[in-house]
């Protein structure tokens, strides 16, 4: 059933893609350089433990016991490797389990058991995922389940005989390994504004989307129905493109465009979007980082549609695109706002030396992407000259309006007097 129902299988593999390998590390990675930017050198060092214990074991068990994979008539999905267990049950078990117990303090006290449950059901459908791609018995997911339990359960109370030999009292689980920590895990002061605004601020970049939206709609039609001469120029590059390939050149310009692969946003948005919070201990930078992101997606798809352009008449070298998505360049438009946001953040946040280089680095990978694209043969060069364009701009606005940069003298001195106040106040109680 499930290899003739495409949305069935885009679902599982969508679900089970969060119980990878890839994403544990990342995921688990990133909480520990969290922890050590916050000083939270103990729980750095048990998230760090139990992340490396669950690969150990998960490797260790499987060689152990040998079992191979399920063989059926109909393979849903290709894979290697042993059976028992699984190691995405496994992982994932001990992944959302370990962010859990470490980030709870954070959690408001009505909300942690709705929390904690929903954890678990993400484990639970990440485990079913492997049953119903077939490339697991339901003894592997189960024993991958019991292992990581019992993982959790022996870091868990290993962690808390330090905790209680430290003077620091055995909390209960729910409350997390170390609540007292709740001020340092927090990514902002309480008293830290969202949206600097209110919800002008969210007006202002609808305002933005829209009237963004209309310039690119208009410029795409124009450039397609009206100004023939641009077309033409348009075809002689791409062609031009087509004929300079050689192998060398498209395995070095398939690598540039991966920089503009969706799953790489993704990966890059899981790791800045935490790290923005961790090192400004301010919400404003990482809502700029997802806003602006969440709205080239927008922009992109919205153009598209209306658009409808269709490819340049050369060979593709990446086949299966939609023929008529050309207009903006996607890859070149996620490049352009991933890279440039990041950029911007680091220049309002860092040093005059790490200031250039992240800009020459947002600048070369977004041309870089934007020449491999048009190399590869799927766009035009006004396709990704609109993007680079309308991307600029929509970081521009998001700027303006989200004012994510580091706060002034005035607004620094007060945020620190409260978090003062705060600080006062928790060590009193």
């Amino acid at each position: 059933m499930v290899s003739t129902t495409p949305w069935l299988l885009a679902v599982l593999e969508t679900l089970t893609y969060l119980g990878g390998t890839q994403v544990a590390w990342i995921v688990l990675s990133v909480a520990v350089v969290w922890l050590a930017i916050r000083r939270e050198r103990a729980l750095a060092v048990y998230v760090a433990a139990t992340g490396l214990g669950a690969a150990a074991l998960t490797t260790g068990v499987k060689t152990l016991v040998g079992r191979p994979r399920p063989i059926v008539d109909s393979p849903v999905t290709g894979t290697s490797g042993l059976s028992f267990p699984s190691g995405h049950s496994l992982g994932s078990a001990v992944t959302y389990g370990v962010l859990l117990l470490v980030f709870l303090p954070v959690v408001s006290p009505r909300l942690r058991r709705p929390v904690a449950a929903a954890a678990v059901l993400l484990v639970i459908a990440i485990g079913l995922t492997r049953i119903g791609l077939a490339v697991h018995y339901p003894s592997d997911v189960l024993g991958g389940w019991s292992l990581a339990v019992l993982w959790l359960i022996v870091t868990a109370v290993a962690f808390r005989r330090w905790h209680d030999k430290a003077g620091l009292g055995s909390p209960a689980l729910i409350e997390g390994l170390q609540p007292e920590e709740e001020r340092r895990l927090h990514p902002a002061p309480a008293n830290d504004s969202l949206l600097p605004a209110g919800w002008h601020t969210v007006a202002g970049l609808v305002a933005g989307v829209v009237l963004i939206w209309g310039g690119l709609v208009a410029l795409g039609l124009l450039i397609t129905e009206k100004l023939a001469f641009v077309a033409r120029w348009d075809t002689s590059v791409a062609e031009w493109f087509a004929s300079i390939r050689t192998e060398l050149l498209t395995d070095i310009f398939f690598a540039s465009s991966r920089f503009g692969d969706t799953r790489n946003i993704v990966i890059l948005m899981v790791v800045a979007v935490p790290l923005a919070a961790a090192l400004t201990r301010r919400w404003r930078p990482p809502l700029f980082l997802l806003v602006a992101v969440g709205g080239e997606v927008l922009l992109f798809v919205a153009a598209a549609t209306v658009v409808g352009r269709s490819r340049p008449a050369v060979e593709h070298l990446t086949p299966g695109l939609p023929p008529t998505s050309s207009f903006p360049s996607g890859h070149v438009a996620a490049t352009a706002a991933a890279y440039g946001a990041v950029a911007l953040l680091i220049v309002a946040w860092s040093t005059a030396r790490v200031r250039y280089g992240a800009i020459v680095v947002a600048v070369v990978l977004a041309l870089s992407v934007a020449t491999a694209r048009l190399y590869i043969g799927v766009h035009h060069p006004t396709d990704v000259m609109a993007s680079l364009l309308y991307v600029s701009v929509w970081l521009a606005v998001c700027w303006f309006v989200l004012r994510p940069g580091r706060p002034d003298a005035t607004e620094d001195r007060g945020l620190r007097h409260q978090e003062r106040v705060e600080n006062d106040r928790l060590g009193r109680t």
